[in-house]
């Protein structure tokens, strides 16, 4: 009698291996029979008509802080993810001395977009060291499996005090000494890894970068070894994108020193379209020469979503909207129903934007696209932009953008794919995921709640890319699954989950294809303090299963908690 049976089902294994029909048996959390006619079972799911996969394994998520207060990281697991890694583009909460906390927070939000005082509120802080809080992170109620990797941020500040947040601040070599004592005794713990950020896009609530953005090469090769001493663990680096070619350079020889993966974000940038290319070729190199080095990439553009509950929109820095962008969020949506303010805001010259990456964001109106209500489109054509709009319609491209924000009631949201859209299609991104030294990420879930939400990206791949692309051929349903499963398990060593196969872990989701989608994003208030985030929400999962217990069916909680902490090595 096993534990549970998922009967007959279209069993798409996670290998890449062509699908195959059958039942998958389950006992005390592992799979026991993959394919075939299993026997009886205490619980049964019929998966007749429905696709069989592993759970998706999620690599590039900032739930670090919600872990604590949150067991189903949502909106993750809505859409089948069974395995997050948190601890993502250096910023995290261990370690952290108890004066340092708040600092971590105005990090986080400054960074991530989180709330600071959803965080302030939220966060069940149990911890000082990085293994305090893998252990704390043990003992919190959880639906998934989480696991984390060492932040820059947070380690620096650790271990050098208010001088290791200054953008100009050189490591000593004793200071060097002391994080990668606190590294290894991190991997000792169980740490995935560890993440820093070079990005100077990244910037605290302060305005400073993420400490560690400069860092030298001794400070970087001097934790990073520590890697290499351990033969577990990834360097996770979010990068500047233009400098790129010269980071892949010492990345490289990272990588070839310590033998471990050296993960970087692969993004195509509108300032250089073709500089994409060029790191292919790095990785390309890289892969000939037998060295880890990955490109991590998502499977749609970063998605800014402007609306007027969001962070960010065209219309943030008119004197017309600074009169009632502090007023609450009632009182401000009702002022802006008011005609006369309508008519002032529309009457306003454009207002200088300094900020040229601002600028960029706020006046490129051929990227700014409506959101279906009913079926959000990531690979929009041209002729729907606001720039497009505008010139059929022989009005301001503002106009337009105000009608999109003001639909259903003021709800509307405006797409603006950030990175990943210079060519105005996914043709560089259908290349991307056929390569071989890349790997699905950046999905992140938990972070830039008032302006992104892109933790959906595991129901997009199969929706978009196997199933609904009509600008471009679509990529074989057995591979994207391969590349969100174990693909993305075995870059960060977790080789137990990740494929149906026998005495692997039992993480499954049961899919319904035909109906398999995704509701268009809207702005919630549930976070601790009344905290906002963009949420969405997904259709046609049957049952996501995590260590053989259902945790999800038909898109509602069972109230199981099979989660747990996953340890590296």
């Amino acid at each position: 009698m096993h534990d549970l049976v998922i009967r007959g089902g279209t069993i798409v294994d996670g290998t890449g291996a062509p699908r195959f029909t059958g039942d998958l048996a389950i006992d005390g959390g592992q799979i026991v029979q993959a394919g075939g006619t299993a026997g009886a079972a205490r619980r049964v799911i019929d998966a007749q008509g429905a696709l069989v996969t592993p759970g998706w394994v999620d690599v590039h998520t900032h739930y670090d802080g919600q872990a604590t207060w949150d067991p189903w990281l949502t909106p993750s697991s809505w859409h089948g993810v069974t395995t997050a890694v948190m601890g993502n583009c250096g910023v995290g909460f261990a370690p952290v001395r108890p004066q340092d906390r708040d600092w971590l927070i105005g990090l986080m939000e400054g960074v991530e977009d989180i709330p600071g005082a959803a965080l302030s509120e939220g966060i069940r802080w149990q911890w000082e060291t990085f293994p305090e809080y893998l252990d704390a992170l043990s003992r919190t109620p959880l639906a998934i499996d989480v696991g984390a990797q060492v932040p820059h941020g947070a380690l620096r500040v650790w271990v050098m005090g208010a001088r290791g947040a200054e953008e100009d601040s050189v490591a000593t070599p004793a200071d060097i000494d002391a994080m990668a004592a606190q590294v290894r005794a991190s991997l000792a713990a169980g740490a995935l890894g560890f993440s820093t950020s070079r990005t100077l896009i990244h910037r605290g609530a302060d305005g400073r970068l993420v400490p560690g953005t400069h860092a030298a090469r001794d400070e970087v090769f001097g934790i990073g070894r520590v890697l290499g001493e351990f033969g577990h663990g990834v360097f996770q680096m979010t990068s500047n994108h233009v400098d790129m070619p010269a980071e892949t350079v010492w990345m490289r020889e990272l990588a070839r020193e310590t033998g471990r993966p050296v993960l970087f974000n692969l993004q195509q940038i509108d300032e250089r379209p073709e500089l994409w290319r060029e790191l292919v070729a790095a990785l390309d190199e890289a892969r000939a020469q037998g060295l880890p080095l990955v490109g991590s990439i998502p499977g749609r553009p970063a998605g800014v979503l402007y609306g007027w509950r969001s962070s960010i929109h065209p219309f943030m820095f008119h004197a017309a909207w600074h009169e009632v962008r502090e007023l609450p969020v009632d009182a401000r949506m009702q002022a802006l129903r008011d005609p006369a303010w309508r008519a002032r805001l529309l009457a306003e010259p454009e207002p200088p934007v300094d900020n040229p990456r601002a600028r960029f964001m706020l006046r490129s109106f051929a990227k700014m696209y409506p959101v279906d209500a009913t079926r959000p489109d990531y690979e929009p054509p041209p002729a729907a932009s606001a720039a497009a709009v505008a010139a059929a319609r022989g009005v301001p491209p503002l106009q337009v953008v105000l009608d999109w924000m003001d639909a259903d009631g003021g709800e509307g949201l405006v797409y603006f794919p950030i990175f990943n859209y210079a060519y105005n299609d996914f043709s560089h991104l259908h290349a991307l995921l056929q390569h071989p030294s890349t790997m699905i990420s950046l999905a992140d879930g938990g972070a830039h709640c008032g302006m992104i939400v892109d933790a959906g990206l595991p129901t997009y791949m199969l929706t978009h890319w196997t199933r609904d692309r009509t600008r471009g051929p679509t990529l074989p349903l057995e591979d994207i699954v391969r590349r969100q499963t174990s693909h993305t398990a075995s870059v960060y060593g977790l080789h137990d989950r990740g494929v149906l196969a026998p005495g692997r872990k039992a993480d499954v989701n049961v899919i319904d294809y035909a109906r398999l989608g995704f509701d268009a994003p809207r702005m919630a208030y549930d976070l601790p303090a009344g905290g906002r985030r963009l949420l969405q929400g997904a259709r046609g999962y049957v049952a996501t299963v995590v260590a053989g217990r259902p945790i999800l069916e038909a898109g509602r909680p069972t109230g199981e908690l099979p989660g747990r902490l996953v340890r590296g090595g």
